[in-house]
């Protein structure tokens, strides 16, 4: 098994802040139509600033691991911070130049753009993060 399969296979199995409290945190669904893909993530704000982020749902591995790894990445960003990480993560999954730095362990799905159905899954959460930070900035 290689690397990148390995971070997804573990991210999967062992996700960061699945089924935890959200008490005091904004609720964000985020669902794909055609499977079976369906996420709550819970955003606490400190702010501008995400204090924490937990999540609820059924998925597939490649949903619930690029929830797991965008948690990871995002918790304690600020908002801008959070939304450049969006951006590059997009830039990757279409298969443009994009930031390994600022994705970190995120570029295990810098090869899902060639596989479209996949892509679709591994971008849910962050559709999802993108709409609540969007919401906040109106």
């Amino acid at each position: 098994m290689d690397d990148s399969r390995k971070i997804i296979m573990e991210n999967y199995l062992h996700p960061k802040n699945k089924d935890n409290p959200h008490e005091g945190y904004t609720k964000m669904n985020t669902r794909n139509e055609s499977c079976i893909d369906n996420i709550d993530l819970f955003i606490k704000w400190d702010n501008d600033r995400i204090a924490d982020i937990t999540f609820e749902g059924e998925a597939c591995a490649v949903s619930i691991s690029s929830t797991s790894i965008m948690i990871k990445n995002l918790i304690g960003k600020t908002k801008e911070e959070a939304l450049n990480y969006i951006k590059e993560f997009h830039k990757m999954t279409n298969g443009e130049p994009f930031d390994k730095e600022v994705l970190k362990e995120a570029v295990v799905y810098e090869e899902i753009s060639k596989q479209g159905n996949r892509k679709v899954c591994a971008l849910l959460p962050l559709k999802g993060m993108e709409k609540a930070i969007l919401e906040t900035l109106k």
